[in-house]
Parts: structure tokens; sequence; C-alpha cells
């Protein structure tokens, strides 16, 4: 008698197991999809400009434009009235896309907003029944009160004050980047 093991019996050829890809070691070696980098490009332009105090002035002035608009027959009965309020939405909606290209402008653009926004509580079915001259009027503030984003300060760069090489002592404010040590 012989104590020899049996043999191993073989994997069937159709169960094949999967090959499993490799797992990204790094944060460097990971590739975000294309929606993804999509959405981080937007958010980040996004982020530059006052936007969404434009888009409280587009819907804004979209509300004063189309809520008068009516059948060409009707706008010809209303008059010059009823072309001077749409005109309104349109500078609103103008302004919207002005403080979106040229964040620059927003001072401006803000404030052309709310006057055609106040202004078209008399041209306009009251402003769009008070809610276009609302959301152009909080739109326009928006856009004048914001600020770009500062960039954060680097701990430890032009914070410290320099010591003066002789004694340790903290430099006076006028030899520091005086160039002379």
């Amino acid at each position: 008698m012989t104590s020899t093991d049996p043999p191993a019996p073989e994997a069937p050829e159709a169960f094949e197991v999967p090959e499993v890809p490799e797992v990204a070691e790094s944060a460097e070696d990971f590739e975000p999809s294309v929606p993804a980098r999509a959405r981080r490009g937007f958010r980040r332009w996004r982020r530059t400009r006052p936007f969404w105090a434009a888009m409280w002035m587009a819907l804004g002035g979209f509300v004063i434009f189309f809520l008068p608009l009516a059948p060409l027959g009707r706008i010809l009965q209303v008059g010059v009235g009823g072309i001077a309020g749409m005109a309104g939405g349109v500078v609103i909606m103008a302004m919207a896309l002005l403080v979106l290209a040229l964040p620059s402008q927003r001072h401006t653009a803000g404030t052309l907003a709310v006057i055609a926004g106040v202004a078209s509580f008399p041209l306009s079915n009251l402003g769009g029944l008070f809610v276009g001259m609302g959301l152009s009027v909080l739109g326009g503030a928006m856009a004048f009160a914001w600020l770009p984003e500062k960039p954060a300060k680097r701990p430890g760069r032009l914070s410290r004050r320099r010591e003066s090489v002789t004694d340790g002592t903290p430099a006076s404010p006028a030899s520091v980047g005086s160039g002379s040590v």
C-alpha cells in the first residue's frame, strides 16, 4: 500500500476567473470620467463669476419679457407700452449674460438690472406681477455685491517677520525687504 495523494481535479475550461482590474494606488492614477471632469470644470468656472446673481436676473427678465407676451394683434392694441415692457425684459436678460461673460462689469450690469427691474413696474404688468421685478432686483443686487474669491494665504510665506542677523530680535518694518542684511 502506497500512500500517495489522489490527483487534484482539474477546473472545467468553461469556468474562467475574470481578471481583476488594477486598483489605482494614488489619486494621480485615478482618471475621472468625462461627465465628472465636465462637472468639475463647470464648478470651477461658476465660482469665478456671480453665477447665481445672473441666474436670478435672467429668470426675472424672462418673466418680465414673456408675461405680457400675447398675440400680435393684442400687442398692437397695447401700443408702445407693451413693447417697452418687453424691452425691459430683454435688457435684464442681456445684463445677466454680461455678468457671466465679463464679471468685472458686475457693478454696471447689476445697477442697470435693478433700474430696468424697477422700471418694469409701470411698464410691464406690475413688473411681471411683482415676481420678475423682485427677481431682477435681487439678482442685480447680488451681482453688485459679489466679490471674487481671494486665494488662500499660504502659511509661512511673507507673513513671518525677519529677524536681524546680529542680535536675534525682530527686525523693524523699515528694514524688512530693504535688501540690507
